[in-house]
C-alpha cells in the first residue's frame, strides 16, 4: 500500500501553479525556431524594419559633442535603410567579411584548439575525478559545486563528465544521487560565467561587447580579461551558495534515496579511481603548467617585460592582454600533451592534430550560427537602430529616474528572463548587446560593467530552462536514478539554486560596483563619460 501511494504523493508538486507556469514557458520556448533560423529571420526583419524607418525618417538627437567621431553634421542620428539598391550592394560586398571579421569567431576557435588537446589526452577528466574523489565527505558538496564552476573553462566537459560523476559520487556515499547531480549542474551551468581562469566564454562575449560599444565610441576596446576580478571572486560566492542550497534545501526535500526508484541496477555504480599512471601524468602536467606560467610571468611581471605596453610600460592595453587567447591555447595545449605523453594517450604530433581536428569538427554548428549572427550584428550596426534605441532608451531611463543599482537589477532580471527562451550565451548577447550596451553607456556606465551584469542574468536561469542545450542530457542522467522523473521535477529541484544565485550574485554585484567601487577586471572602467 505504502509503496504504491508514495509515487503519487511525490508527483503532486509537479502540478503546482508555479510548475504550470514553467511548463508554459517551456511550451512557448519550443515554439521558437532553431537559433540559426532565428538569426536568419532577424536579418530579414532588420532589412524590412530599416526600410520602414528610413521611409518615415526616424531619427534622434545625437548626444555626443560636436566634432566627435561619427557625429553627423546636422547633429542627428538617422536610421539608415538597407531595403534599397545601396543596401543590397553593401550586403553583397560585405557578406564574407562580416563573417570572417566577427570578433568572437577566431578567438573561440583558437582557445578551443588548446582545450581540445587537454580534453582528448584525458587530462581534464582525470583532474576532475581527482578533485572530486579526493574530497572528504564533509567537503564533498563544496568540491562538487566548485569543480562544476571551473569545468566551464573546458566548454561542455562539465556537463558530459562531472554531472554524471557527481551523481555516482553521492550514491556511493549513501546520499541522494539527484542531490549530487543538482549540485554539479548548478556549478557547471548556474555558475557558468564564474571561473578562476579565463575560458572560451570570455573572448566570445567581449568581442560582441566591443562591437556594441563601438556604436558610441568607435575606438573603444574590450578585452577578454575585463570581467576577471569579479568572476574570480564569484567562483567562491557561487560555490558557497550552491553548497548551501544543496545541503539545506534540495537534499532535505529529496529525502532518503530509494534504490527501487532507479531505472537500472546501480550495483556497478562505482567511481573509477585515478590510477598511479594518471597521477603521474597529472603531476607532470602540473609541472608543465608551472613552467608555462613562469615563462609567461617573465614577459609581463618585470617592468621591462617584453609583452608590456611598448609606450606606457603598463599591463593595461599591453600585447599580453590583447593576446590572452593565445596564452589560453598554450596553457591548455602544453600540459595536455605532457599528460597524454605520460599516460600514453598522445604519442606524437598526429594524436595532437587528431584531437584539435575532432574539436573543430564539433564546432560546426557554432560556425554556422556565427555566420548568421555576424550578418545580424553588421546589419544592426549599419542601420543605426542600436544608437537610436540607445538614445531613446537612455532618455526614457533618465525620465523615470531609474539609474544606479535599480537599473542594473532590472537589467539582470531581464537577461535572466530572455535566457529562458534563448539559451545560448553568445546568441542572446549578440541580440541584446547592440541595444543595451550603447543605452547603458549613454546613462554613464562602462561596457565592462554592463557585460558583468549580463553574465549574471545569463547564468542563473540556465538550470531551469529546457532551452539550454544540455538540459535533455541532464534529464536523461537523472532518470537513471529515478525512472519516473519528469521535466517538472528536475526544474523544481533546480529552481532554488536559480533564485538564490540571482539574489546573492546581484547583491554581490551591487556591493562590488556601487559600495566598494572595485573594477570588475584589470584595466576595466566602471563608468563611462560620453565625449
Amino acid at each position: 500500500m505504502h509503496s504504491s501511494a508514495s509515487p503519487q504523493t511525490q508527483q503532486q508538486p509537479k502540478k503546482t501553479l508555479f510548475t504550470r507556469f514553467l511548463d508554459t514557458v517551456e511550451w512557448l520556448g519550443n515554439l521558437l525556431p532553431h537559433p540559426i533560423t532565428l538569426f536568419a529571420l532577424f536579418c530579414v526583419a532588420i532589412l524590412v524594419a530599416s526600410g520602414i524607418a528610413g521611409y518615415f525618417g526616424v531619427s534622434v538627437v545625437d548626444p555626443r559633442p560636436e566634432g566627435a567621431a561619427g557625429r553627423a553634421a546636422d547633429g542627428m542620428i538617422h536610421v539608415v535603410s538597407l531595403f534599397n539598391a545601396e543596401g543590397l550592394q553593401k550586403i553583397v560586398a560585405n557578406l564574407v567579411t562580416n563573417f570572417t571579421g566577427f570578433a568572437p569567431l577566431g578567438t573561440v576557435l583558437v582557445a578551443m584548439l588548446g582545450v581540445a588537446i587537454a580534453e582528448h589526452s584525458g587530462m581534464l577528466s582525470s583532474a576532475m575525478r581527482g578533485l572530486v574523489m579526493g574530497a572528504s565527505k564533509r567537503m564533498v558538496t563544496l568540491v562538487v559545486v566548485f569543480a562544476g564552476i571551473i569545468s566551464n573553462t573546458a566548454s561542455e566537459l562539465g556537463y558530459v563528465v562531472l554531472v554524471p560523476l557527481a551523481a555516482m559520487l553521492f550514491h556511493s556515499l549513501g546520499r541522494h544521487p539527484l542531490a549530487g547531480l543538482a549540485a554539479a549542474f548548478a556549478g557547471v551551468s548556474g555558475g557558468y560565467s564564474a571561473n578562476l581562469l579565463l575560458g572560451t566564454v570570455d573572448p566570445l562575449l567581449s568581442g560582441i561587447t566591443q562591437t556594441a560599444a563601438q556604436m558610441i565610441d568607435p575606438n573603444y576596446a574590450v578585452g577578454p580579461e575585463v570581467n576577471w576580478y569579479f568572476m574570480f571572486a564569484s567562483t567562491f560566492a557561487i560555490t558557497i551558495m550552491g553548497a548551501f542550497v544543496t545541503e539545506k534545501i534540495v537534499e532535505p526535500k529529496l529525502g532518503k534515496y530509494n534504490p527501487e526508484e532507479a531505472s537500472e541496477d546501480l550495483g556497478g555504480d562505482k567511481l573509477g579511481k585515478i590510477t598511479a599512471l594518471e597521477k603521474k601524468g597529472l603531476k607532470m602536467a602540473g609541472l608543465a603548467a608551472l613552467v608555462v606560467a613562469a615563462l609567461l610571468a617573465l614577459t609581463i611581471v618585470p617592468e621591462n617585460g617584453i609583452l608590456r605596453h611598448p609606450e606606457t610600460g603598463l599591463v593595461a592595453g599591453s600585447p599580453f592582454l590583447k593576446g590572452i587567447v593565445a596564452f589560453i591555447f598554450v596553457f591548455f595545449a602544453i600540459p595536455g600533451f605532457v599528460y597524454g605523453k605520460v599516460v600514453g594517450t598522445m604519442k606524437n604530433d598526429r594524436d595532437v592534430i587528431d584531437a584539435m581536428s575532432k574539436s573543430m569538427s564539433s564546432m560546426g554548428m557554432y560556425i554556422v550560427l556565427v555566420f548568421f549572427a555576424a550578418q545580424f550584428v553588421a546589419f544592426f550596426s549599419w542601420t543605426n537602430f542600436g544608437q537610436v534605441f540607445a538614445v531613446a532608451g537612455a532618455d526614457f531611463l533618465q525620465s523615470i529616474g531609474l539609474t544606479g543599482p535599480a537599473l542594473f537589477f532590472a537589467f539582470i532580471l531581464m537577461c535572466g528572463f530572455i535566457n529562458l527562451m534563448l539559451g545560448s550565451a553568445s546568441a542572446q548577447w549578440a541580440v541584446t548587446a547592440p541595444i543595451f550596451v550603447p543605452m547603458l553607456m549613454l546613462v554613464g556606465y562602462a561596457p565592462e560593467t554592463i557585460q558583468a551584469a549580463y553574465r549574471i542574468g545569463d547564468s542563473v536561469t540556465n538550470i531551469i530552462t529546457p532551452m539550454m542545450s544540455y538540459f535533455g542530457m541532464i534529464l536523461a542522467v537523472a532518470t537513471r536514478y529515478k525512472k519516473n522523473l519528469g521535466l517538472g521535477t528536475l526544474i523544481s529541484t533546480m529552481l532554488p539554486y536559480s533564485l538564490v544565485f540571482i539574489v546573492g550574485w546581484s547583491l554581490m554585484f551591487y556591493l562590488w560596483v556601487f559600495v566598494f567601487g572595485i573594477p570588475v577586471g584589470p584595466g576595466a572602467a566602471t563608468y563611462y563619460s560620453v565625449g
